[in-house]
């Protein structure tokens, strides 16, 4: 299952976060990921963060979503660069072609799906926006986070609201992309047909608040930040130790019952707690009480006591201690630059492991392997569009 998209081309005009981490994951699943930029104007993540290998357009931003790619450069201003990407299509057998530029852009760059379909009929096309594509404004993940209401939901209830810690507006509407890729792959294998696949971060980021709009729009409760604690559960807190933090859920009277036999929270079984009604009602009071007890011990015993007595706990962990966890660290995927020697470590993909994967690409790194080798450019032909800024 590892290379299930191994015959699977994706041709990408990509940038940011959003449509890169997309790709990315379908790299892992083996498909061939070529990303389009423009030689002039790459993507701006090129630039971002520190300059570890000491090259432009390759600092540490950059790195991280583009692994097993390849690159080429290609001019979609010009109408010579916009038939170039045609005689791509073709020659490369292109399955999918993704872009996250805005709507206005794709016939002028002639990558509308209209287009593209005429030269492959079954393309599959994605587009990922932050409104839709009717809908041209411009569009960040903490913009959509505040938008979506997900900023109203985060933080202290007595503090401003916040952005979560991971864009993750971003990579939830590049998994939705990832989910409608898999079932236009399903639907050409089965009927013959290529599909146009719009998404919209925005209405990805909506589509999760099930349960916040369904209480508040439906039955009028208010549902807010609520810190660490969670509206309709407790205690669910995070608690200082000796050395240390731990985060506790306990989901169930039964667990507060198994907790309470504790030698270390004695006297906490009184009959106002031991449902989770009654335990909502005093949160404040219940989390100082457990709060002096979970001070006496340490992570280690915390965790120990309460996982032998089957109540979720989990010491509160740095990156340095997640990806020396024992679950993780066996399958942490290590990619080398053949160039420079740096190795990049990543996370695994959620299900199966993928094929080795190549270091993220230079800008234009394969121009002559695929304008050259596939569309059959000689050199001469290679170097006249780039002293025309074709490629």
């Amino acid at each position: 299952m590892t290379r299930v998209l191994e015959a699977i081309t994706v041709l990408s005009l990509e940038q940011a976060t959003v449509l890169p981490f997309l790709t990315y994951r379908l790299a892992c699943d083996g498909a061939r990921v070529i990303r389009v930029e423009n030689a002039q104007q790459p993507d701006p993540n090129r630039f971002v963060g520190r300059d570890v290998l000491g090259e432009t357009g390759m600092r540490s931003y950059f790195l991280p979503n583009n692994c097993g790619k390849e690159a080429v450069t290609l001019n979609l201003g010009e109408a010579e660069g916009r038939q170039v990407l045609r005689e791509l299509l073709q020659a490369l057998r292109v399955d999918i072609f993704a872009t996250n530029q805005r709507p206005r852009s794709y016939a002028k760059l002639g990558i509308d799906y209209a287009t593209l379909r005429a030269v492959k009929p079954d393309l599959i096309w994605l587009g990922i926006t932050g409104f839709g594509p009717d809908h041209d404004e411009a569009a960040y993940d903490p913009v959509l986070q505040a938008r979506a209401g997900f900023m109203e939901l985060t933080g202290e209830p007595d503090g401003p609201p916040m952005a979560f810690g991971l864009p993750m507006v971003d990579l939830g509407a590049a998994e939705h992309g990832y989910s409608a890729i898999m079932k236009a792959l399903y639907h050409r294998a089965v009927a013959g047909a290529g599909a146009r696949l719009d998404v919209s971060m925005l209405r990805s980021a909506v589509s999760w608040l099930v349960s916040p709009v369904l209480l508040s729009a439906s039955l009028g409760e208010r549902i807010a930040r609520k810190g660490n604690t969670h509206q309709f559960f407790a205690p669910v807190a995070v608690f200082q130790t000796r050395d240390g933090y731990v985060y506790v859920a306990v989901g169930s009277d039964a667990q507060w019952a198994a907790l309470t036999k504790l030698a270390a929270f004695a006297g906490l079984d009184r009959p106002e707690y031991a449902a989770n009604a009654g335990r909502i009602a005093a949160t404040s009071g219940l989390h100082q009480e457990l709060g002096e007890r979970f001070a006496r011990l340490t992570t280690a015993e915390a965790q120990a006591l309460l996982r032998e007595a089957g109540v979720p706990v989990s010491r509160v962990n740095t990156l340095a201690d997640v990806v020396a966890d024992p679950l993780v660290a066996p399958r942490l995927v290590h990619v080398r630059d053949p160039r420079t020697g740096l190795t990049v470590v990543l996370p695994a993909p959620p299900v199966d492991d993928p094929p080795p994967l190549g270091f993220p690409p230079r800008l234009g790194e394969h121009n002559e392997k695929i304008y050259g080798g596939v569309l059959g450019y000689p050199p001469e032909r290679l170097a006249e569009l780039r002293e025309r800024r074709i490629i």
